[in-house]
């Protein structure tokens, strides 16, 4: 039996999921997120600042009263179980970046609550599962990012030293040091000005021509074709998490497809099948009587003659 007195609880509980997961909740947040971002990016203008600074405090306000609101409402929806609020990175995100400008000590500090008020543009990401995947994607690609950081950084390395060893004389201010010519082929990675170096490199010598196609290829073709595998696979991943979830708590995937039915699904499709089968079978009558052949009916005149 239900105890009346958790009943209201319950239906606040159900009330509160009901508004998160409608889709306006969503968009709304997100209209809110822009316009902080908005009056963020105003505040860089000394004149706008002079014009509307009162009008620009005001949306502050009004953001952050706003955002306190989403906050109370995601965990109303937890109030059946509280922790399970704490159990969401995301929820215990908005709490930090929320509740951190009313501490005392951060308050005070102008520098920190401006980096505070930038990391609510990243609550964008948590209201659209697109975003949200992209966001999971990255930070699933950085264990594999540090061995590429890794690999990139040794190959600079090396061709860095062949190119002191051919240059280092010729363009002390390129290659003149290890570091000046890991800094010169880092810059070279995205190929700009590699036809101009390509040409200076072969008045000093004639391996220049081999020491760039191959640096070329390795680093600005393998590195990089390396990197896009890295972050692909780490996006795919992100994504079947993210379909799991969503089918976990009862929503749909954050794509058009269609959930695979489960096993139970499947079976209750055959027996409807099946039934539908053998509704469409005529009825079963008597069964059908065979014709006497000519040894029944010379049986019938021998019995008749008697």
């Amino acid at each position: 039996m239900t105890n009346p007195s958790r009943a209201p609880l319950h239906r606040l509980a159900e009330a509160c999921a009901a508004l998160v997961g409608a889709p306006w909740f969503n968009l709304a947040s997100f209209v809110v997120v822009v316009a902080n971002a908005v009056a963020l990016g105003l505040e860089t203008y000394g004149g706008v600042v002079t014009a509307v600074g009162p009008a620009l405090r005001a949306v502050e306000y009004a953001c952050l009263a706003c955002f306190v609101l989403e906050l109370l409402i995601r965990f109303g929806a937890h109030l059946r179980a509280p922790l399970g609020f704490l159990r969401d990175p995301w929820n215990v995100f908005d709490l930090v970046i929320i509740t951190a400008p009313l501490l005392p000590g951060i308050r005070e500090n102008v520098t920190i609550l401006r980096l505070l008020r930038l990391a609510r543009i990243v609550r964008a990401f948590r209201l659209f599962p697109s975003l949200r995947v992209i966001l999971v994607g990255i930070r699933r690609s950085l264990p594999g990012l540090g061995s590429f950081l890794l690999v990139t950084g040794l190959l600079l390395y090396g061709y860095a030293m062949l190119g002191w060893m051919l240059f280092g004389t010729a363009y002390p201010q390129r290659y003149g040091t290890v570091g000046q010519a890991m800094l010169t082929l880092f810059l070279l990675l995205s190929l700009d000005g590699i036809t101009d170096t390509l040409q200076a490199g072969r008045e000093v010598s004639d391996w220049a021509v081999l020491y760039y196609v191959s640096y070329m290829v390795a680093a600005c073709y393998l590195l990089t074709n390396l990197l896009v595998g890295l972050v692909l696979t780490a996006l795919q991943e992100a994504h079947q998490d993210e379909r799991a979830a969503a089918a976990r708590i009862g929503r749909p995937p954050p794509h058009d497809e269609p959930p695979e039915p489960s096993v139970r699904e499947q079976l209750a499709q055959l027996h409807a099948i099946i039934d539908e089968l053998e509704r469409q079978l005529p009825p079963a009558g008597p069964p059908p009587r065979k014709p006497a052949g000519p040894r029944g009916r010379g049986r019938k005149r021998t019995a008749a003659s008697r």
